[in-house]
């Protein structure tokens, strides 16, 4: 993804049938720097494109990517600052620059305010720490409207339909990338079904709907990844606890048979502020679990994490 070119296009689907030249005044610039954003002559900083979707309409929903109690105001180098330390959660800034391949000091100025992050990359920085590039765009604009990113998000909003339809496609097409099946001359049907204890319909299903949906292809007679993505559910909360639902139950199937697997629980008593203090580390186990599967390579193995944590009962609060 060129993240320069997403930026200037993020800047002119927003402007929208505004003029260049008035928001240029608006924003405090005597000359049109709009125009030289939108054609990427030069680059917007962070702050400004916030300043201007404060302008073009309002700045919402980046509490969604925001670990902490309240988002700051990323109008300011401050508030900015605080955003992406959040967003880098405990991932070392060397490692981020790795994967952004930019030097760990002008990252590290970025990060604590000294300079001027630029829009494209603080896009880059978005979706290398959260793998969410499509849903952060999705808060200022439709990101089908934007050239650089339209395919991706069509094909991401395909592969979250098709999770949610039949929830073992989303097993099904990690399996296809294990050197089990890449050692196949062909594919087999019931290969898959049989290792997850499907049925030979059910797997016909999933696969047809991975087909028509974009995410595998069928090439010298077996089945391969035409796109790797994170299906993140989480801005449809309906679909996220329906996907939740499922996988928590095959995993108290298997909690019930033998196999392998992690399984614990604890009930417990515990302060209501270290309660707090529990669900932050959960999600912050969480981003470090997305993290290390984002660069884990090859693909041996196919697995499922699921997480819960919550309160039987609560002192002050309606149980009921």
């Amino acid at each position: 993804m060129d993240f320069r070119a997403l930026s200037a296009q993020l800047v002119r689907v927003r402007r929208s049938a505004r003029t260049q030249s008035q928001l240029s005044r608006a924003l405090g610039y005597k000359s049109n720097v709009m125009f030289s954003w939108e054609n990427g002559r030069d680059q917007v900083s962070a702050r400004m494109f916030f300043r201007l979707a404060i302008l073009t309409g309002s700045l919402t929903g980046l509490d969604t990517f925001f670990r902490g109690n309240s988002c700051p105001d990323v109008t300011t180098r401050e508030g900015l600052s605080q955003f992406l330390q959040d967003l880098a959660g405990n991932r070392t800034l060397a490692d981020v620059a790795r994967h952004m391949k930019r030097d760990r000091h002008v990252l590290g100025r970025w990060v604590r305010g000294q300079t001027e992050i630029p829009l494209a990359e603080l896009l880059e920085f978005v979706e290398v720490t959260t793998l969410r590039i499509y849903d952060f765009l999705a808060l200022f604009v439709n990101p089908a409207q934007l050239k650089e990113a339209a395919e991706g998000f069509k094909i991401l909003e395909a592969a979250r339909n098709s999770a949610r339809k039949l929830p073992w496609s989303h097993a099904i097409v990690h399996m296809v990338e294990l050197p089990s099946y890449a050692l196949l001359k062909k594919h087999e049907s019931g290969w898959f079904a049989s290792r997850l204890g499907l049925t030979i319909q059910e797997e016909r299903n999933c696969l047809e709907l991975l087909l028509t949906t974009g995410q595998l292809v069928l090439q010298k007679n077996r089945y391969r990844v035409s796109h790797t993505l994170n299906v993140d559910t989480r801005r449809d909360p309906d679909t996220s606890r329906l996907l939740a639902s499922f996988w928590m139950k095959e995993g108290a199937r298997r909690v019930l048979t033998p196999a392998k697997g992690g399984f614990a629980f604890n009930a417990f008593g515990i302060s209501t502020k270290d309660l707090d203090t529990a669900r932050e580390l959960q999600s912050e186990y969480f981003q470090k679990l997305r993290a290390l599967i984002a660069g884990s390579h090859p693909t041996q193995a196919v697995a499922v994490a699921t997480f819960q944590l919550f309160s039987l009962f609560e002192e002050g609060q309606d149980n009921s």
